[in-house]
Parts: structure tokens; sequence; C-alpha cells
């Protein structure tokens, strides 16, 4: 059986784009598993891509591959990659996409109190291994300088499900460009500040504080000017706007049957501040 290959793109559900990722995969493998995580990322927005990635490939099996398409500088020269990790393998430009893959992995520590689109060079651990994808071979002809998910990542998922060795596909690097991820501090006074990470569906605003940044005690959770009291165990729990530790173990502010980014008029980058009641 193949592994399975996920795809997160910014392609939208509109157009033909992932349908034709499926199809370059499909022609070189046709029994390959091909699962979506997500096409609704906002265009261009890498740091997105990058938190969605995270969250969800945790759940896959092992040797799953990841193929994370967000790429604003698509047909540049930038590189192309693979991350082989000791539990899977990461198909994406090197623009930040697998930011956040490669803190969790390694502990890295290229930490801001706010999100950059500046990019860093950071060299990976021991345990990670990365190939820029320079051979041609494996590539579709003519490349679009446009498309690159097609002709140059699709092939090179489906070869990796095929049981190709990630060496084939270019020459080993040891540093990737990584954004600089925002994580919560203390401020002055010793209250834990953070941000607004990420707004999902339902309008909950996923913040960078995780369960291991809360002191024990009652709490205060400051957001947009309002003030919530402790934090609630379930959705159904709370009465209107509350704070949550949501299933990715991050702290989230939410509103019971409503959105809590449209009440709150709250978009990510919005300071969150945890105070002891």
């Amino acid at each position: 059986m193949s592994p399975v290959i996920t795809l997160t793109t910014d392609f939208g559900s509109d157009d033909a784009y992932v349908g034709v990722l499926k199809g370059v995969i499909l022609s070189t493998n046709p029994k390959a598993n091909i699962v979506d995580i997500s096409h609704s990322i906002e265009p261009q927005n890498v740091a997105q891509a990058a938190f969605v990635l995270s969250i969800a490939c945790r759940y896959f099996p092992k040797h799953s591959i990841h193929m994370a398409i967000c790429d604003p500088g698509v047909g540049s020269e930038r590189l192309g990659i693979i991350l082989k990790t000791p539990s899977a393998l990461f198909v994406a430009p090197d623009n930040g996409t697998l930011s956040y893959v490669v803190k969790e992995l390694s502990f890295y520590e290229g930490a801001s109190t706010q999100y950059s689109h500046d990019l860093e060079e950071v060299k990976l651990k021991k345990g990670l291994e990365a190939v820029a994808i320079t051979d041609p071979r494996f590539w579709r002809h003519p490349v679009s300088p446009t498309f690159h998910a097609r002709d140059i990542f699709a092939p090179v998922a489906a070869g990796l499900s095929l049981g190709i060795s990630p060496y084939e596909f270019g020459e080993k690097i040891t540093s990737l460009q990584l954004l600089p991820l925002p994580k919560p501090s203390l401020d002055s006074q010793g209250n834990l500040t953070g941000q607004v990470l990420y707004v999902d569906h339902f309008g909950n605003l996923i913040t960078d504080v995780r369960s291991r940044d809360l002191a024990d005690g009652d709490v205060i959770i400051e957001v947009a000017g309002q003030h919530i009291q402790g934090i609630t165990r379930y959705y159904e729990q709370g009465q209107r706007l509350m704070a949550i530790l949501g299933s990715s173990g991050y702290l989230e502010v939410s509103l019971r049957n409503g959105s809590a980014a449209d009440f709150l008029g709250a978009i990510v980058g919005d300071e969150v501040r945890v105070v002891p009641a």
C-alpha cells in the first residue's frame, strides 16, 4: 500500500488547480492515497499554511508525504525542498512553509513577539535532513514558471510515494529558510502576553499560548478590550465569550453559537493577555 500524500494549498476549490495536482500524482502512481488537509489557505499567506500543516500532519500514519504549496515566490530562485523527519516527508518551497514543523521537531528558538515575513536561514538539528529539488529528470516538462506545484512538486511527491529515495531528487542541504514565529512573553508586570495566530472556520481565535505556558490558578484573558474570567473546558459550558484550551493544545477565544472574530473585530496578530485573577 502506498504512503498517504497530503495536500495543503492556497488554491481554493473553485478552479481546476487541485484536481490537476491529483491528476499528475495519479499519473505517476495510480495507487496513491491522496488526502486534502486544506485548500482554503489565504492566498500567499505562508504563515497560515505553516500553522495549518503543523496542526494536521501529526495525526497521519508514519511515512506519510505532506505536500504544502503556498508559494508567492513561484518561478523565482527560491528552492523546492524535501524535508525528511523521523516520521514523515515534506515537499514544499523553501519559503517558511515548514517553519512550525521544524520548530516543533528541533526545539528551534528563532521566535519573536510578533509575526514577521522576513525569513532567516536556520541550520537543521539532528534528526532532520533536507534535499534541494534540483534534478529535472523527475519533473514534468515543460515546466511552467507559474505552476511549480504541478510540474515539480507533484511529480516529486508521487515519486517519493513509489519509494524513490529523497536523495535521488537533488543535493542534500543543511539549512532551511524559516519564519521567526511568535511566542508569548512576560510583560513588565509579569503578565503573559501573546497574540492571535489563526482564525478558524468557526471564528475561534487561536492564540500562540499553549497549555504549558499557563500557570496554576484562575486567570483573566484580555483581548480586544474584553475580559474573560477563567478557562472553560468545552464550548457548550460557556455562556457567551469564553477562553478554552482547544484540541490543538492552544488557548482559543470563542463565542458560543457565534464567531468570536466577528464579535470582537479581531484579526491575526492582535494581542492577547493572560492576567492572574
